[in-house]
């Protein structure tokens, strides 16, 4: 097939970046041609005043997006358009100039950005699903986007007035999300179910499994308050004996959170910054177990895949995406979300059961070989990119037979007045 993948990348890379590069390689080592067309953050640094004002508009619709891609669509003719993140650059304009030229698009929800102007449902340091059960008024009252009410205007905007013009209705054929809690969230929400598909995260390069059980826990993400680091120090302040840990990332956190591993008198615990894909690798062979202990539902974090990948069990949060993830009791252990005590009586078991651990560890390279690996990510793709083609044919084969029909019958009326 021919497909055109689209991405607006972040300014700090993240994992929404990494698995758009990621099944750009995979389809094109399957045989299939991919036409790229990606906006990057990093053009609003040299906007001129007048273009940072009117950014806010163009998150609704970007006319620039609508002709390029017009002009890319009539030039390439692609079989379906995917795209990955259209915010704020792109636009939902993009949708427009597909079905323009007839082409089937396929929109991947890597977070709830259609439900939530934040897009992560957290704010204040836990869940919120406010503007899902109220408005998204709420969005703007709390400034959820970028902690700025201004900004949350914008989005909030955006969303609403694509949502009056039925614009995920009518424009989209279908929809990527990582699990079956996202698919509920959407669908609860007002989305059809039948337009969206379960696809998860994966790992293209199999690293193999660790030689041994490991040597330290594991913390590798964003140091930000919904990725739950601050969790970390008060959990291992309780633990009876000295773990050692492993914080890989960096973010606005780094600085609280060791000066809390001061204030504890936390000596096994070291920060290493932020790596390489590499060098993350290499720490995830090293160690015990993973920690994700996120306090919002997060997507699918590819730090979990990656420690599939490797045989390494995860100790998680047991809510949203990570508690169907990570299997309580088989792939890893879930905690209360965000109870540090619950997560040290999880770690301290963890620690002293290695046993118990290895054959977890086991069990997650399992469920690496038969669903997070590139094999298993192409076929879904390929399904899914199949499925809406195929039904765009079938709708176009049934409009045809239609016209052709009111034709005939217009012809015999016509016939039969003479």
């Amino acid at each position: 097939m021919k497909i055109l993948v689209a991405h607006n990348f972040y300014q700090e890379p993240g994992g929404e970046d990494a698995v758009c590069d990621s099944e750009i390689r995979l389809l094109r080592e399957a045989g299939h041609q991919v036409i790229e067309y990606r906006r990057h953050n990093e053009e609003i640094r040299g906007y001129s005043f007048v273009e940072k004002a009117s950014l806010g508009w163009r998150t609704s619709w970007s006319e620039r997006t609508n002709r390029e891609l017009r002009d890319i669509l009539r030039r390439e003719s692609p079989d379906l358009a995917h795209f990955h993140n259209t915010f704020p650059l792109i636009s939902p304009s993009a949708y427009y100039a597909c079905r323009a030229a007839g082409i089937p698009v396929v929109q991947t929800l890597h977070n709830y950005r259609l439900l939530c102007p934040g897009g992560n449902l957290f704010r204040d340091g836990g869940i919120c699903e406010e503007c899902i059960s109220h408005s998204l008024l709420r969005s703007i009252v709390h400034g959820c986007y970028q902690d700025s009410r201004l900004a949350s205007v914008a989005v909030a905007g955006m969303l609403t007035a694509h949502r009056l013009l039925r614009t995920w209705t009518e424009q989209v054929d279908l929809f990527l999300v990582c699990t079956e809690f996202a698919r509920r969230k959407f669908v609860d929400a007002g989305f059809d179910r039948a337009r969206i598909h379960v696809k998860p995260n994966f790992i293209a390069l199999d690293s193999g499994g660790r030689i041994d059980g490991g040597e330290n826990a594991l913390y590798i993400g964003r140091l930000s308050e919904e990725k739950g680091p601050q969790l970390l120090p008060p959990a291992w302040s309780k633990l009876s004996a000295a773990i050692p840990l492993e914080i890989v990332g960096e973010g606005p956190l780094r600085a609280s959170l060791e000066r809390d591993c001061t204030r504890f008198g936390l000596r096994g615990v070291h920060f290493s910054g932020w790596l390489g894909a590499q060098a993350a690798i290499e720490f995830l062979h090293a160690a015990k177990f993973l920690i994700v202990p996120s306090t919002c539902y997060e997507g699918f974090p590819m730090a979990i895949a990656e420690a599939y990948a490797c045989g390494v069990p995860v100790i998680a949060a047991g809510h949203g995406g990570l508690a169907e993830i990570v299997h309580d009791g088989y792939t890893g252990l879930h905690f209360t979300p965000g109870d540090p005590d619950d997560l040290a009586l999880k770690v301290e078991w963890a620690w002293t059961h290695p046993r118990e651990m290895e054959t977890m560890g086991l069990a997650a390279r399992v469920e690496f070989e038969t669903k997070y690996n590139a094999s298993a990510a192409l076929k879904s793709l390929e399904n899914a990119y199949e499925s809406v083609h195929s039904g765009r044919e079938e709708s176009v084969a049934a409009l045809r037979a239609f016209v052709q029909s009111e034709a005939k019958a217009l012809l015999e009326r016509r016939k039969g007045a003479g």
